[in-house]
């Protein structure tokens, strides 16, 4: 998730540059160095946006699959069923 956040803010960053250079009609050799400069710049931001961002859904799906074991455990214990409760031949 980290490189496609990098990936993706970085090439809007540099878009943005190249855009706004050819409407203020600069001269492509400093609109480039401008826009290589704002794509690693907003590509590192995207990085750690998309390694926080993949820390938070695991921590959260994780959680949810440990409440839900929980939840699917206590209503096993409340039924009274367990492995020495099965019927025999």
């Amino acid at each position: 998730m980290s490189r496609s956040f990098a990936a993706s803010l970085g090439a809007l960053a540099m878009a943005l540059v190249v855009i706004r250079g050819a409407i203020n009609g600069e001269l492509a050799g400093s609109v480039a160095s401008e826009a290589i400069v704002a794509m690693i710049v907003f590509a590192g931001v995207g990085f750690v946006a998309g390694k926080i961002s993949d820390y938070l859904i695991r921590d959260s799906l994780e959680r949810m699959f440990r409440a839900r074991v929980e939840w699917y455990r206590e209503g096993v214990a409340d039924s009274g069923l367990n492995k020495t409760d099965t019927p025999s031949n």
